[in-house]
């Protein structure tokens, strides 16, 4: 097992692991057999990562968000969550991509990925290092932002309601909240959706 240990828990395309094993006259069964030992675990066609038991490490769900489909950042309640700046458990990795909207599912858990255009896709997006990987998320700004225009049918178009849904509805902490970045909410209004609902975000802020 050391050939997969090589890869640690990062994603990587089955081209690749065919070259590892490509003495074996068929590799796509051999990664087939790997995977029924639950030594692969796939993550969609033609990729996968190294089972935990395996490589020895915890897989990173936000490394796996962001190579399963990109380019992308992991965003909305998971980013919020990430900072833990709300108490809810959240069971979709949400993230916003440039490309066209898609969703996977695979045996680690439900993907979503929400398109935006490149000019506000680049707002606001922090690469968190770990020992030996890296990952990008929204900054809380941006995953606030993200979650309110593009949630359908949410529209807090007024300051009270702003602060209810902040408050009731998502539970966030509101002692962070003040201490938010309002340079990236401003960012956002100028180049993306909801621009009166963010902007209550703003006030709010102020306020």
């Amino acid at each position: 097992m050391e050939a997969l240990k090589q890869f640690g828990i990062v994603p990587v395309d089955s081209d690749v692991l065919k070259s590892v094993y490509q003495s074996y006259k068929q590799p796509l069964n051999k990664l087939a057999d790997l995977e029924r030992k639950g030594h692969l675990i796939r993550l969609k066609r033609g990729m996968y990562v190294v089972s935990p038991a395996i490589s020895g490490k915890k897989l990173s769900l936000e490394l796996i968000a962001n190579h399963l489909y990109g380019a992308s950042y992991v965003s909305m309640e998971t980013a919020l969550r990430h900072y833990g700046l709300i108490p809810e458990a959240v069971y979709v990795m949400a993230s916003m991509t440039t490309k066209s909207s898609r969703n996977f599912k695979n045996e680690l858990g439900q993907f979503e990925y929400i398109h935006c255009p490149p000019r506000y896709f680049s707002i606001g997006i922090n690469q968190i290092v770990r020992d030996d990987f890296a990952y990008l998320v929204a900054t809380p700004e941006k995953a606030l932002c993200d979650l309110i225009a593009y949630t359908p049918r949410l529209q807090p178009r007024f300051l009270k309601s702003m602060q209810k849904y902040l408050e009731e509805d998502l539970r966030l902490d509101m002692d962070e909240f003040y201490k938010m970045d309002v340079q990236i909410f401003e960012q956002c209004v100028a180049v993306g959706k909801k621009k009166s609902e963010i902007l209550n975000l703003i006030k709010l802020l102020k306020s």
